[in-house]
């Protein structure tokens, strides 16, 4: 049982009120728990203030990102590209898949910034 691979845990703790309007959405949905909390997660519309708190983390893993796609285009212009010096299909797919996840997560969180504008998010901001 050891040498099997396990997905990684998400947890969280909430209120026995916010447990509860979970619970009723969630037997409401029809659906089973763990895949109503992933098409939450993923589907649901995100309601953003725009803080520096908010805002800063999404900055540094951009600039991140856009690093490591200068270093893969350093690497196919340079005059001295082989084969070998080339980044790996592996490596390239995985790059694509964090850009594709994360500009997907900074169009979702910049498209409930525009609800919020609008007037339509009932979140208190602080």
């Amino acid at each position: 049982m050891s040498n099997q691979h396990k997905n990684p845990t998400i947890s969280f703790r909430i209120s026995d009120a916010e447990r509860k309007q979970i619970e009723a959405r969630i037997l409401a949905s029809g659906m089973k728990k763990q895949d109503y909390f992933v098409r939450s997660c993923i589907y649901n519309r995100i309601c953003v203030v725009g803080k520096k708190e908010t805002i800063y983390p999404l900055v540094q893993t951009v600039n991140a990102l856009y690093l490591q796609l200068l270093e893969m285009q350093q690497a196919f212009t340079s005059t001295d590209a082989t084969p070998d010096t080339l980044p790996a299909l592996e490596a390239i797919k995985e790059l694509q898949i964090e850009y594709t996840n994360m500009l997907t997560a900074i169009i979702d969180l910049l498209d409930g910034a525009k609800y919020l504008w609008e007037g339509d998010c009932h979140e208190q901001q602080s």
